[in-house]
């Protein structure tokens, strides 16, 4: 692969993977906020309305800063990879057109009916202006999981003048490996936000303050980060056994498995040479029959390896390397499964722990630092789970149809690309800053002061922040 081409994927990962710190905050927010205030609009307690008033400014930033790194990415389709956009884009176009004028829009004009219209809207037409917000955030990451579930498998879709030209849009949108990655996505995103919340809670419990309402907080995010952990894995495996059908390279470079098995072994640790391609492993600890289970349902399945698969492309597309970075893809796929287990293990510890202690989790030193230390999980398995999905693709950028190094722009150069690079890795940085200070400042300011005679019936003042 060219220099080009290297510093393209190296642009587009930089952006993307800082874009995601903040997609599954925004998403499990959202849905967070509206069942806090729903809670407010059926049972009329206070401590629901400042939950959802004061989480809803978390909420806020998170949006508005991920608006402002996602638009990067729509413009690199056409600077960087201009072949790609003319290659793909009758079929990429379509679900990208949908997310930006339908669920986008919506999105942002509900989110400004929700904000400004605490004292000028009904209360149920006010909770159904936050409703309205979700289906919004969560059809947006529909869409554009489905253009990237179309790149890993592409379906629906006819050739033509050597271009990819849609001839089912229902094929695009529902193909089984989009329902997978859908569902994955945003029952990770509620692990996210369980455990920010989380941890927002353990805060202001060590502190002594305000813990009728985080008590309550805390309950909740528990039950979500549990409940959401279990689809997390659950859809996982469905999810891997779509992959080893439709990418068998990828499942083959996830357990660094060389040679077709039936049964197939579930690697637990592997160590091969210090390679970007190495071909074999020098250790390898597995579990017999793991991976068929896994991948099949079955308990001596068959699944096929690196070696046989790269034989495979070689007839069907050419001579060429056909194997992702096999440490990258390894190592990821355990670290997101891993923290997968682990959300659910904590959570489920957590919420016995507290009911035993009768008093919840007040001032206890344990879940303060706890709480902190699993909030960066999240986002590392979040990262690792985008990693494990594009870098198991290549050497494509549209599996089996186009390669990644063919799909760029042909007169940008090194140098421009150094540049933007650079310029964009100066903003994230204030970015992130801001980010940083705009979260903290808020989660230390705290929930608004109780009101007085606060009902869902009464006008609230303006919710500005």
């Amino acid at each position: 692969m060219g220099a080009t081409a290297a510093l393209d994927r190296w642009q587009f990962a930089v952006t993307i993977v800082y874009h995601f710190l903040f997609v599954p905050v925004t998403i499990g927010l959202a849905w967070f906020v509206a069942g806090m205030q729903t809670a407010w609009h059926r049972t009329g307690k206070e401590h629901y309305l400042r939950m959802t008033r004061f989480f809803g400014k978390l909420f806020l930033i998170n949006f508005a800063l991920g608006v402002v790194t996602g638009i990067v990415q729509e413009f690199q389709f056409g600077m960087n990879w201009s072949v790609y956009s003319r290659f793909v884009g009758s079929v990429f176009g379509a679900p990208l057109a949908i997310e930006g004028v339908v669920a986008f829009f919506l999105e942002s004009t509900f989110l400004g009916l929700w904000l400004f219209g605490w004292d000028r809207l009904r209360p149920r037409v006010h909770l159904a202006m936050i409703w309205m917000v979700v289906a919004g955030t969560t059809s947006s990451a529909y869409f554009i999981l489905a253009a990237n579930s179309w790149m890993q498998h592409p379906v629906g879709h006819v050739l033509k003048d050597g271009r990819a030209e849609m001839d089912s849009l229902g094929d695009v949108l529902l193909q089984p490996l989009q329902l997978t990655h859908f569902f994955h996505t945003i029952a990770a995103s509620l692990v996210t936000t369980g455990l920010l919340v989380t941890a927002v809670s353990a805060y202001w419990l060590r502190k002594g303050e305000n813990v009728e309402l985080f008590r309550s907080a805390v309950r909740g995010a528990l039950w979500v980060t549990v409940a959401a952990a279990v689809v997390v894995i659950g859809v996982g495996h469905y999810q891997a056994q779509i992959i080893a059908r439709v990418q068998p390279m990828k499942m083959a470079a996830a357990e660094a498995l060389y040679e077709t098995r039936s049964p197939a072994p579930l690697s637990l640790l592997a160590i091969g040479p210090w390679e970007k391609h190495p071909e074999r492993t020098d250790v390898d600890i597995v579990l017999p029959h793991g991976l068929s289970v896994l991948a099949t349902n079955s308990w001596n399945g068959e699944i096929r390896g690196i070696d046989d698969v790269q034989r495979e492309y070689e007839r069907r597309y050419g001579p060429g390397g056909y194997t992702p970075i096999v440490g990258s893809v390894y190592w990821s796929w355990r670290v997101m499964v891993t923290i997968g287990f682990l959300a659910l293990l904590y959570g489920l510890a957590w919420l016995w722990l507290g009911r035993r202690r009768g008093r919840g989790l007040d001032r206890s030193r344990w879940f303060a630092w706890s709480a902190y230390l699993f909030l960066l999980l999240p986002f590392l398995a979040n990262t690792a789970g985008w990693l494990f999905t594009e870098m198991g693709r290549q050497p494509w950028i549209v599996q089996g149809l186009l390669r990644t190094h063919d799909g760029i722009s042909p007169l940008v150069g090194a140098g421009s690309v150094i540049a933007t690079l650079s310029g964009f890795a100066v903003v994230y940085s204030v970015l992130a800053v801001i980010e940083g200070w705009l979260m903290l400042r808020a989660v230390r300011t705290g929930p608004e002061r109780p009101a007085p005679e606060i009902t869902r019936e009464d006008a609230l003042p303006p919710m500005l922040y």
